[in-house]
């Protein structure tokens, strides 16, 4: 996986995915994944309005691919372009995102030991900056549950976490339809 960071400039275009919780919009900019939005995320994490740039399904065929490949369980690491725009600190997580296997499930305090701060004083704030995560499922934030196994936050709600985990946990094939 190839990650640019900075900010958000260049040429940003869109693509829609059909997925099993609903219609998936993949934003890039300059042609590197910059968003995927899931059906009902929150607002905080959706781009500005008309900031997902015209439709262009070439741009972002090869992310479309992938994550079609992961919904239908054919696929348990993606190999793209990011680009990621954030704080110091927010990055730092998400790198630290991107190393927890595909089938397993991280607590907070687990990433933030993971990305070297103390747990017990980071969690939350690692926990903030997992939900600023804008690239869901590719940068794998569904993967963090609460420390006694609760599936906690997720922009598009718990049930589509817990859709995204249980096709991580079911045979080849995918998990099947959401809704």
């Amino acid at each position: 996986m190839s990650v640019m960071t900075g900010t958000r400039t260049g040429i940003v275009t869109h693509t829609v995915v059909g997925s099993g919780m609903g219609p998936i919009t993949l934003v890039g900019t300059d042609g590197a994944l910059s968003a995927l939005l899931l059906p009902s995320t929150r607002p905080r994490n959706h781009p500005a309005d008309g900031d997902i740039g015209r439709r262009d399904d070439a741009s972002l065929a090869e992310a479309a691919q992938q994550l079609t490949e992961y919904l239908a369980g054919t696929r348990t690491e993606f190999d793209l372009q990011l680009h990621m725009v954030g704080s110091e600190f927010q990055k730092r997580v998400w790198h630290g995102l991107l190393r927890i296997p595909y089938g397993t499930t991280w607590s907070y305090g687990e990433l933030a030991a993971s990305v070297g701060l103390d747990p017990r004083t980071s969690s939350r704030a690692v926990g903030a900056a997992n939900g600023a995560n804008k690239i869901a499922i590719v940068v794998p934030c569904h993967r963090v549950i609460g420390a006694n196994g609760a599936l906690t936050g997720f922009a598009a709600g718990v049930e589509r976490k817990r859709f995204l985990l249980e096709l991580e946990r079911s045979p080849v094939g995918g998990a099947g339809t959401l809704f």
